[in-house]
């Protein structure tokens, strides 16, 4: 009887042990839900259909695209924060949702950082300072000795607390100069006042602001990368237009919900990586104005980390709050 209780102890043990192992060596074994924060048709979107398609092929299985906007990406996010840390469920993250949404709001749902783990950095998309062709400032230079003279200037942005607006803010910040923040409900109406020059500038993405720099209805006054872009060789850094240090990149990343086992989240980061490196899909992110990135997880996560502390500076010295 004593035997017969050990054997049957020790078989339980063993399948206590095995059950998981067994589940994570025939993952995935179902469909993988990649929830993207955001409405459809946004370059996060866009970017999780690209990849989900590719990774789906790649591990044998279906990945279903699932949108859930809202509060900048923070109620998707807070949705998968809470999702089965089982490798089924993965989110696209992006600089709003896991660097400036939990100084912005009161509360969030989630940590940026320790409700998840990374997968990857998919790339980084400066913004650019632009007015329409008509103004009279040709250089940031100008933007800023207008300031300094106390000239009424203002700038618009997709809304407050955007990528958009805090590059404002940071400029404001870091150039001493003040420049009254005009918000609105998305990029489309805010770029359409300042070709028609009713708002004196604006900053947004490479992607939306790129193809009126193009169309010569708007000039590039200055990039917020550190380095000056390939597709805009001749329009300066605002680094190098007298404002020393200032960089802004919005960036797009994909996040596993915290306890995921590693060996899935290593697996993802492999497959995905195969996925931004090839040619054809490096060529789609330049299109979208992105730059790739190649980091290792605990590289995104130092990154990440740094660039919470920074947006949590700018949104205190600028006093934003959202409910």
């Amino acid at each position: 009887m004593t035997v017969t209780r050990r054997t049957f102890a020790v078989a339980t043990l063993a399948g206590s042990v095995a059950g998981p192992l067994w589940a994570q060596d025939k993952w995935p074994s179902k469909p993988i839900t990649y929830i993207v924060p955001f409405p459809a048709g946004g370059t996060t979107d866009v970017l999780a259909r690209l990849i989900g398609q590719k990774l789906g092929a790649a591990l044998c299985t279906t990945i279903v695209v699932d949108n859930k906007g809202g509060a900048g990406g923070s109620v998707g996010s807070e949705i998968a924060s809470r999702a089965a840390p089982d490798g089924y469920t993965i989110l696209g993250g992006t600089i709003s949702s896991h660097a400036i949404n939990v100084s912005l709001y009161p509360r969030i749902g989630y940590d940026p950082i320790n409700s998840f783990l990374p997968i990857t950095l998919i790339g980084t998309n400066p913004t650019v300072l632009v007015v329409n062709q008509a103004s009279p400032y040709k250089s940031l230079q100008d933007v800023i000795a207008a300031a300094k003279a106390k000239k009424p200037l203002n700038s618009a942005s997709a809304g407050s607390g955007t990528s958009q607006h805090l590059s404002l803010e940071l400029l404001k910040a870091r150039a001493g100069i003040d420049i009254t923040h005009i918000p609105y409900k998305g990029s489309g109406p805010a770029i359409q006042d300042v070709m028609a020059g009713q708002v004196d500038m604006m900053f947004d993405t490479t992607v939306v602001a790129g193809p009126h720099i193009e169309g010569g209805k708007l000039r590039a006054l200055a990039v917020t990368s550190a380095k000056r872009l390939p597709s805009m060789p001749n329009v300066p850094t605002v680094a190098e237009s007298g404002v020393p240090g200032y960089e802004v990149i919005s960036w797009q990343a994909i996040f596993a919900p915290a306890g995921t086992p590693k060996a899935i989240v290593d697996r993802l980061h492999t497959e995905i990586g195969k996925i931004l490196r090839e040619p054809e899909f490096q060529e789609r992110l330049g299109k979208l104005g992105m730059q790739g990135a190649d980091l290792t997880t605990d590289q995104i996560t130092a990154f990440q980390k740094a660039e919470v502390a920074k947006w949590a500076q700018v949104i205190k010295a600028a006093n934003i709050k959202l409910e």
